[in-house]
């Protein structure tokens, strides 16, 4: 089975077509909200750092992989979608996907990894 993971912003455009959801963009902690964070993307140390330690996330990893493997288990086989998705698309989701798709490596599953909106303007928020 191949996994595709992607993360992706809902302010940017409509979510991907996926088996499966993560929806980063309520309940934990935006690293949007430090502006010494917020022009920097999932590539830099610091924000996987700040999205790591966010209260929620490990456990949420855990959860997904061993959603996954369920689908893995599954009868009917074939590949499946993991969207992961935050406000923009920089921070929360690019970092989960990133952590989800390095886990999912290590179990022995195939997966592709796509950043959507990564490379995205930032999107400024209202005070």
């Amino acid at each position: 089975m191949t996994v595709e993971i992607v993360s992706f912003g809902f302010g940017h455009d409509a979510p991907p077509k996926a088996h499966v959801i993560l929806d980063l963009s309520e309940h934990f902690r935006d690293p949007h909200v430090s502006p010494a964070l917020r022009y920097l993307t999932a590539e830099d140390r610091a924000v996987r750092r700040a999205v790591l330690r966010t209260a929620g996330i490990r456990p949420l990893l855990r959860a997904t992989v061993r959603q996954v493997r369920a689908f893995d288990r599954g009868p009917s086989g074939g590949s499946i979608v993991v969207a992961v998705g935050c406000v923009g698309g920089r921070h929360r989701s690019a970092t989960v996907a990133h952590y989800l798709a390095r886990r999912l490596r290590r179990r022995g599953l195939e997966v592709v990894l796509r950043h959507r909106d990564l490379r995205r303007p930032v999107l400024e928020r209202a005070a």
